[in-house]
């Protein structure tokens, strides 16, 4: 294996893991043209999967990277597939859809996301950055596990997360910001980017005996279309809480900007790597296309007993429980 680093391009993790990619089904959630989850199903295609899924709310956009995947890879199914993560209702529904595939799912990349977007609720009454980065994903794969975990052969489920995890832990006492009255839109993406890795840590210690590997992932800053808003204007005031917690010191403001390439390139290792197995580093985080230490990471976002706590305060939130 070569060493990989920040700079490593999925080109060459895909090259190196192409055995691992084909033949296999892959669910990518979030494919609009332009972002993590349509480049990485590109950067994939040209290694022979045997489907790719495109989940989206928009089925145009993701027809869209269905025909760009056509013209690199003509011989590569896509099925595109409906999933409005914000609704749990909608969620449900693509999961039953999910379940009448003929094709058991190789790899799951939960990527579809939304970054420090303004106070909204959703239907369900959700916080919409905790909603769609985690309890959407969360209930869409609890839904098709069955899917996934299939007795003698291993699966993995991979959920994008961001160093945006650092701002906050998951906030159990008031993790809806007081309906408003509490909210900063960082901290709020910084707690749904913390259950993503207690996500993924839970999944590891409760299935990982059955084949299933789960890691999360930083794929660093990359100039997406994820942020909304005015970016000077967030950067500010990321920038300030970067400072006051205390990663930022001495007027340091520099983010590292990386390219598409580079970002989608821990994608590829996190979902097709030989170093990721049931049986070593499952549950990890992962950056810069390597296995972060335990010590390196915040405990609030690898801790067994905030992951259970998650487990069940989801489960409340969607109404119903998966014991395994």
């Amino acid at each position: 294996m070569s060493s990989y680093s920040s700079q490593t391009s999925a080109e060459q993790v895909a090259q190196d893991c192409q055995n691992a990619i084909a033949n296999k089904t892959v669910l990518v959630t979030g494919v609009s043209p332009g972002g993590l989850g349509a480049e990485f199903a590109k950067v994939i295609a040209i290694h022979g999967p045997s489907l790719l899924i495109l989940a989206s709310r928009d089925i145009a956009k993701a027809q869209q990277t269905a025909q760009e995947i056509a013209d690199i890879a003509p011989g590569v199914p896509t099925r595109l597939l409906e999933l409005d993560l914000r609704s749990q209702a909608q969620v449900r529904i693509a999961a039953k859809e999910v379940l009448t595939y003929k094709e058991d799912i190789d790899v799951l990349v939960n990527n579809a996301g939304v970054m420090a977007s303004p106070f909204s609720l959703t239907d369900d009454g959700i916080e919409s950055q905790f909603a769609t980065n985690h309890v959407g994903h969360f209930l869409f794969t609890n839904l098709i596990m069955e899917k996934l975990v299939i007795p003698g052969k291993s699966c993995r489920i991979v959920n994008v997360s961001s160093n945006g995890h650092l701002l906050s832990p998951v906030r159990f006492h008031d993790w809806n910001f007081d309906e408003g009255r509490n909210y900063d839109p960082w901290l709020a993406y910084g707690q749904s980017k913390s259950a993503n890795m207690l996500f993924s840590v839970s999944l590891a210690q409760k299935l990982g005996s059955k084949g299933l590997v789960s890691v999360s992932l930083h794929p660093g800053t990359i100039n997406t279309n994820l942020a909304r808003g005015d970016w000077n204007e967030m950067f500010e005031s990321l920038a300030k809480w970067f400072t006051v917690l205390g990663y930022f010191r001495g007027g340091q403001r520099e983010i590292t900007w990386k390219s598409m390439s580079q970002g989608v390139a821990t994608h590829v290792f996190a979902a097709f790597h030989p170093s990721i197995s049931a049986s070593e580093n499952n549950g990890s985080f992962v950056q810069d296309c390597a296995v972060v230490k335990p010590e390196e990471v915040r405990s609030w976002a690898r801790d067994l007993i905030e992951a259970e706590r998650l487990w069940k305060l989801t489960e409340d939130i969607v109404g119903e429980a998966f014991e395994y």
